[in-house]
Order: C-alpha cells, then sequence, then structure tokens
C-alpha cells in the first residue's frame, strides 16, 4: 500500500524493486547488498532462528494525505490553520453537498471566451487603479509601491478564483468523483501549503518588478499592439520549459526524489498546486518564468512590466484550475488556441487531473498550460470523462466574475 491507503499500481512497484523480491521471498536469505528504498520508507532487520532477515516498511509520517484537522477543536488550530478559515480559501465547504456523477455522465462545456473574460477584468482592475493614481498625482508608483501593489492584487485575484472555483465544485462535482473525494490540505501539511501560496505571489512579482518595472512607464504606455502575442506566446514558451522540466523529474531517477512530494495528492485541489519540495518550488515559482520571460526577450518581443503581468495572470489562472479537478470542459484560455487547436494541443483539466492519479515515475500529460508538447513528443494521455463524445457542447457553463 501507498502512504496515502491506495494500492500501488503496477508502474509505481518499479519503484520497489528489492522491497518487493525481499517480501516474496524471491531473493536468497544470504542477501547483504544495500537495499534502495524511495523516499519515505524505511528497512529494519531482525535476526531470527528461522529466517536471518525480515524487513518491514514503514511509510513516512510526512508523506500522509490525511486531512482531519478542519473537524478538529479549533482550540487547537496555529496561525496557519486559521489563514485558510479566515481567507475562506477552503477548496471544499464542509457543510454543503458535491454532486457525484458516473464517468458516463455528460460534461458541461464552458467558452473559452468567458475565461478570457475572467483573467482580463481581474488583471486590468490592478492597472486601472493604478492608471487613475498616476494620472490623479502626476507621478508613478516607486518600484518598492508597485512591488507592494501589484503583489497584493496577486494574492486577492488568486483568493478569489478559489472562491469561484469552490462555488463552482459545489455546483458541477469532481472529475473521478465517483471513486474518490478532492484531497484537502493534508494535516502535516497545514504549514507548508501555506508557504507556497505566498511565496508564489510574493516572489513572481519581485522579479517581475526588478526585471521590467520602470517608474518613466505608466499603465499607459502599455504595448498593445503586442500584448496579443506576447499573451499567447508566453503560455506555450513557458510549457516548453516546464514540460522539459516536469518530464525530467520523472524519468530521471536522480531528479524524481525533488518530485515526488507533489504527486502524494491523487485527487489534488487549488491550494495543493505547490504543495511540492523545496527544489520543484524554485523552479516552479520563479525558474520556468524566468527562462519564458528570457526567452521572449530573445526573440526581440517588449515584454515590459505590464504586459508580463498580465502574462503571470493568464499562467496562475491555469495553475490553480488546472488543479481543481472541476468536471468541466475547459481549456487554460490563450490568444493563440485557434492554433492549438489545429494540432488537437488544447489542454483541458483532466488532462493534468489524469497526471496525478494515474502517474507516479512513469507518466503522461507534462504540460500545465498547453499539450502542444505532450502532442509533438508523444506523452499524452487518454482522457475517461471529458473526451470529445462524452462533452455536452450545449450546456454551457460561466464562470461567474464575483
Amino acid at each position: 500500500m501507498k502512504p496515502d491507503g491506495q494500492a500501488y499500481s503496477h508502474a509505481e512497484y518499479q519503484d520497489l524493486p528489492k522491497i518487493q523480491q525481499l517480501k516474496d521471498g524471491l531473493v536468497d536469505n544470504k542477501y547483504r547488498g544495500p537495499v534502495h528504498l524511495p523516499m519515505g520508507y524505511e528497512v529494519r532487520t531482525q535476526t531470527l532462528s528461522s529466517s536471518p532477515l525480515i524487513m518491514s516498511t514503514h511509510p513516512n509520517p510526512k508523506d500522509s494525505m490525511k486531512s482531519t484537522w478542519r473537524r478538529l477543536d479549533r482550540a487547537e488550530w496555529s496561525v496557519f490553520h486559521w489563514f485558510y478559515e479566515i481567507l475562506g480559501i477552503h477548496p471544499v465547504a464542509l457543510d454543503k453537498e458535491v454532486p457525484v456523477h458516473d464517468k458516463q455522465e455528460k460534461v458541461p462545456y464552458i467558452p473559452e471566451w468567458h475565461l478570457h473574460r475572467w483573467v482580463l477584468v481581474h488583471s486590468f482592475i490592478p492597472l486601472a487603479i493604478h492608471h487613475v493614481y498616476t494620472s490623479y498625482t502626476g507621478h508613478n508608483l516607486s518600484p518598492l509601491a508597485a512591488f507592494l501593489f501589484y503583489s497584493a492584487a496577486f494574492k486577492l485575484i488568486a483568493i478569489h478564483e478559489i472562491h469561484v472555483l469552490r462555488r463552482m465544485g459545489h455546483m458541477l462535482g469532481f472529475l473521478d468523483g465517483d471513486v474518490h473525494e478532492r484531497d484537502g490540505v493534508p494535516d502535516v501539511g497545514v504549514q507548508k501549503v501555506v508557504h507556497s501560496l505566498v511565496s508564489t505571489s510574493t516572489v513572481r512579482p519581485i522579479f517581475t518588478v526588478f526585471l521590467s518595472y520602470r517608474s518613466s512607464q505608466a499603465p499607459s504606455t502599455m504595448n498593445w499592439l503586442w500584448l496579443p502575442l506576447e499573451a499567447g506566446l508566453y503560455g506555450i514558451i513557458l510549457d516548453f520549459w516546464f514540460y522539459w522540466y516536469h518530464r525530467l523529474m520523472h524519468e530521471v531517477t536522480g531528479l524524481w526524489k525533488y518530485h515526488r512530494t507533489h504527486h502524494l495528492t491523487k485527487h489534488p485541489n487549488p491550494l495543493l498546486t505547490l504543495y511540492a519540495d523545496t527544489e520543484q518550488e524554485f523552479f516552479d515559482i520563479a525558474g520556468i518564468p524566468l527562462l519564458a520571460y528570457f526567452s521572449m526577450k530573445l526573440m526581440g518581443l517588449p515584454m515590459g512590466f505590464y504586459e508580463w503581468w498580465i502574462c503571470h495572470q493568464y499562467v496562475v489562472f491555469a495553475e490553480l484550475a488546472g488543479h481543481s479537478g472541476l468536471r468541466l470542459h475547459a481549456v487554460p484560455p490563450n490568444t493563440l488556441s485557434w492554433l492549438l487547436r489545429i494540432f488537437n494541443a488544447e489542454l483541458i483539466i483532466e488532462d493534468h487531473d489524469m497526471h496525478h492519479r494515474r502517474g507516479w515515475k512513469k507518466s503522461a500529460n507534462y504540460g500545465k498550460q498547453t499539450r502542444l508538447w505532450d502532442v509533438v513528443f508523444g506523452t499524452c494521455g487518454e482522457r475517461v470523462e471529458c473526451y470529445t463524445e462524452n462533452v455536452d457542447y450545449d450546456n454551457k457553463i460561466s464562470m461567474p466574475l464575483i
């Protein structure tokens, strides 16, 4: 059994060769070589007259995905537990029902323009406030003030998206909901998840301001001509870097240990988007976005601060929605979707959900913004509920702005 109590698939047992051999009695009793265990397990040996080697496996408590803290006495909560409660960012409400659907039931559809509208409206609100400030005062925000303002805006938009995704979950239900409910924030990861959320919404604005913000340029100077191309290309280029970094972490034995924690959740929720070890957090939060930014600059694209801000909002929208597990046919909005559609390279929520549900060291669906690089490099996985014939395109869903 895995740490979360589920059975290992055949592919996952590839992580446990010596364990299984020893348990099944396939290794000679005189074996004294090293046993290479995956993270989260330890070996205990004991010499008995009947058997010189007895081995048991003990899951690492840090690998547990058990989530019971929301039902505990609140007097036992820490400031990190109250963080979720005060901000209202729980992935589901305990006092509300979640619809459960058979996998053969038709899946509703959300038009992409609804998602563009959501991202752009929320992206432009901070820009409009900034514009009013510069017009009224006659001077622009300092770099420090810009960081504080846009960092706060980043956090508020993400919090609001989580609120909306929760409401939609109670309306639509979740993928694989007839088998397993969505994972909650694990008891052992309450503090870790808070750190990941705060880090993402703080570090990205820091390097964005440092690299591209100019006090001499007000929001009105945004390059509107290049914006549609930049917003679309950014997601595709970022996904190229993410695809290979992600795939290598799965397929290179020495790198898997940095990604393994993220795969402890088989039914993720938006709060677990960056539930990972420090090394992965660094690349997800900063490394991959910076590679995308510098790639765009090398291509000769302007990528000014205000355009990059909008690009960030498209990306974080897809990151949170992609881990929501909503039973809905929805693609990450992209201004170049018409091109992706030609190659059947549009990502949907189920693609990344299947990556978590069935993936371990060997997996598929490595992209997180598009399906383009999975198509190009032959790593697309199957769709169980949201395949074309099972989508009800007449049952259109809207994503509430408020």
